[in-house]
């Protein structure tokens, strides 16, 4: 059986699961719980007419004090158009309506915050803008989600501006944040500096251009990162670009990827399957670190990357891999912080707080509950640990007080009180 065969009747198995996992007992993923007595008289009154009166017209007094009586502050918002769903493209908000519910699993599992997923019929972005505005006041944040680019970086930004809770594309900046992390620490291991690292970047979407821009931020050179779209190098000749990707464009003579591979030192994947050939990938400098995180299929299968290159660290997107970059180590964790916070956006600095916790935590003893959680006897740090474990209990403290410190910090969130 071939690898695409074996891949094929995997997913027909996962596929059939999945369905009956979505459709039994009863339809759906999520539902509503009521946290307040609601047995008596007085308890509906109090939830109720008269009693409901009193919070109004203290939240219209005082609209802070909506956190205080209200579910605002531990509410978020996952909306989307639909657009980029997934790996299935623009589906349309209806059938997005699965993947919306899987991220509140994941919020209320991970980081116990309660979402609304909503899905948006819009055809322009300006809809979108608008449909948003008008319901913020009922949440504590927004996550925007499977939004196509280009469009997203405008929604993303409009939205930051005029809204007064955070707001955060998480396939943008929550992808970025793990990427950098497990970056950070292969480059270590790999004993080379960002600095000074040739990174080539393959799919300029949200993803890809949201990782050119954190990466530069901690200090990688504009001219040293080789972004890749299907017309090839994204580079400051192009008349082609969009105001997003010529601000990650490079000076350099380099038109493809085949040459951009050629003594790079980093190649993150964030596009289709099977797109790096061995004999490519072979042409990259020593010690070399590929991140390839197309799913279900890699940009490049790490038993592939491994019979060319023995000096390698690598990372994919997959569970049945070391080093899965997984978006759930990061964004229901920054929401926790921010919202813990109060903070009224997250911002660079919170994300890049977020990516120094990560990478700092593999570099202590994993907790015996994790190597249980994944059948495992041992790990460290080093070529196969580079990122946590999604299921490492720390991450709920280490990256939320990470991510609530720097609001405070930067000025994004009020001072917290003293103990």
């Amino acid at each position: 059986m071939s690898h695409a065969e074996s891949f094929d009747h995997a997913d027909a198995d996962l596929n059939q699961a999945a369905l009956a996992y979505h459709a039994e007992p009863s339809p759906g993923k999520t539902a509503i719980e009521i946290k307040k007595p609601a047995i008596s008289q007085r308890d509906l009154s109090l939830a109720y007419t008269p009693g409901v009166a009193e919070p109004v017209r203290r939240i219209a007094a005082e609209p802070s004090a909506a956190y205080r009586y209200t579910n605002k502050g531990n509410l978020v918002a996952v909306i989307t158009d639909g657009s980029a769903v997934l790996g299935l493209g623009g589906v349309g908000p209806l059938a997005s309506k699965p993947v919306m519910e899987g991220k509140a699993v994941l919020f209320k599992h991970f980081a116990d915050i309660d979402v609304f997923d909503i899905e948006v019929h819009a055809k322009h972005p300006q809809e979108f803008i608008e449909t948003v505005r008008r319901i913020a006041p009922t949440f504590g944040g927004i996550n925007l989600e499977d939004i196509a680019a280009p469009h997203c970086f405008e929604i993303e930004q409009i939205l930051i501006e005029e809204l007064d809770i955070p707001v955060f594309h998480d396939d943008q900046h929550g992808t970025a944040i793990i990427i950098a992390a497990g970056l950070l620490n292969a480059l270590d291991l790999q004993k080379k500096r960002l600095e000074d690292a040739r990174i080539v970047v393959l799919g300029a979407g949200a993803a890809g251009i949201a990782s050119i821009r954190l990466l530069m931020t901690l200090g990688a050179h504009r001219n040293n990162i080789f972004a890749i779209d299907r017309q090839g190098v994204i580079h400051t000749g192009r008349r082609d670009l969009n105001p997003f990707k010529f601000g990650i464009a490079a000076d350099t003579d380099k038109r493809t990827l085949r040459e951009a591979m050629d003594g790079a030192d980093v190649f993150i994947g964030v596009s289709g399957p099977d797109l790096v050939p061995p004999d490519m990938l072979a042409t990259m400098a020593p010690r070399p670190i590929v991140f390839a995180l197309s799913n279900p299929v890699p940009e490049i299968r790490p038993e592939v990357a491994r019979t060319v290159r023995d000096d390698l660290i690598m990372a994919t997107g997959r569970s049945d891999y070391p080093n899965q970059v997984n978006n759930v180590l990061g964004f229901p964790f920054i929401f926790r912080g921010a919202l813990d916070a109060r903070a009224s956006r997250i911002n660079e600095d919170m994300q890049i707080a977020a990516v120094h916790a990560l990478k700092d935590l593999t570099h202590e003893p994993v907790p015996q509950a994790v190597l249980d959680a994944y059948g495992l006897d041992a790990l460290s740090h080093g070529p196969d640990y580079i990122i946590p474990k999604p299921f490492d209990p720390r991450l709920r403290e280490r990256v939320a007080s990470a991510v609530a410190e720097a609001a405070v910090k930067s000025g994004v969130a009020p001072p917290r009180p003293a103990n």
